[in-house]
């Protein structure tokens, strides 16, 4: 059986839109959906279960990406798990089968697919999304020298695929703001376990973030990356090589492919998530009052503090 999980809140036609696609499916195995909730007020409780999905609710102040996962995949029955979002859906009918593959070789950890824009997606979208998958297949490991970087932990529960045997040894870190995916990559890497990036399982999924939401998606994600991609000396200085490399090439991309009319924004888009990025690399820095102004998840910052202070006390 294959189990797909989806934390979902408030998820609207987006969730119809993914339910449909993932029950027009080709697939040998069986498959159930299972719907974590944290306090949809849409109709999503409903819909999901008129669909036959297994349904949590939670309260939305419980609400961990890590642990919301974690909670799904415990009451899911399938052997392999498949976890994606809510605003994701399959680009074709053998999504599930091309995707769940290659977890027959038991030396593969997990396996996860192309995301690719949503057909209204603004050209720099389009270019984020492509620079990270892109069409090629591919196998990752940290043998033959390779170390931890953002190219070998690359791994996305928007669209992936875990035996559910592994995962009850690798479960996602419950203590992190975000990048628990490539957090778990980083682990099971280490452990010596491969992962393999199937480019045919492809999901339409993006975002039209506004600046201030960019900034703050960058923030948190910098603020991950220390257990994430970026561990190591001299960490914080190749991702900063690395994002400026980005952003001149996603410069030259907007000119060969006609959209240099988008050049101006994508320029102070790009800066805006780069001082996110730098900025959460630093918030250890940052006087604990502002971070929840900073980041897409302000609860975070705020139970962080609360825990803090009761464990100074006790």
């Amino acid at each position: 059986m294959i189990s797909v999980l989806i934390p979902v809140k408030n998820g609207g036609d987006d969730l119809a839109r993914c339910l449909d696609r993932i029950a027009a499916q080709r697939v040998d195995d069986t498959v159930e959906v299972v719907v974590v909730d944290s306090g949809s007020s849409d109709g999503s409780v409903e819909l999901a279960r008129a669909r036959g999905a297994v349904v949590q609710e939670i309260p939305a102040r419980e609400f961990d990406h890590g642990a919301t996962r974690n909670r799904a995949a415990a009451a899911a029955r399938g052997e392999l798990l498949v976890f994606t979002s809510q605003d994701a859906y399959a680009e074709h009918d053998d999504w599930l089968a091309q995707l769940t593959a290659p977890l027959a070789d038991e030396g593969v950890a997990g396996s996860y697919g192309r995301q690719l824009a949503h057909h209204h997606a603004p050209p720099p979208e389009v270019y984020f999304l492509d620079f990270l998958y892109g069409p090629a297949s591919r196998t990752q490991r940290l043998s033959d020298g390779a170390g931890v970087s953002m190219e070998t932990t690359l791994f996305s529960n928007v669209n992936a695929a875990i035996r559910r045997e592994l995962f009850a040894s690798y479960p996602f870190a419950e203590d992190m703001i975000m990048s628990e995916d490539q957090e778990w990559s980083r682990r099971v890497l280490l452990d010596g376990y491969e992962l393999r990036y199937v480019a045919g399982a492809a999901v339409r999924h993006s975002h039209d973030y506004t600046l201030a939401g960019a900034f703050r998606r960058f923030f948190d994600s910098g603020v991950s990356a220390s257990r994430s991609y970026a561990g190591g000396e001299g960490a914080t200085a190749v991702v900063r090589r690395r994002a400026l490399d980005y952003a001149r090439g996603e410069l030259a991309w907007l000119r060969e492919t006609g959209n240099a009319r988008w050049i101006p924004y994508a320029a102070l888009y790009e800066a805006t998530k780069f001082a996110g990025l730098q900025l959460g690399l630093r918030h250890e820095r940052l006087p604990a009052r502002l971070k929840p102004r900073l980041s897409a998840l302000g609860n975070y910052w705020i139970e962080a503090e609360q825990r803090s202070s009761g464990g100074s006390s006790g």
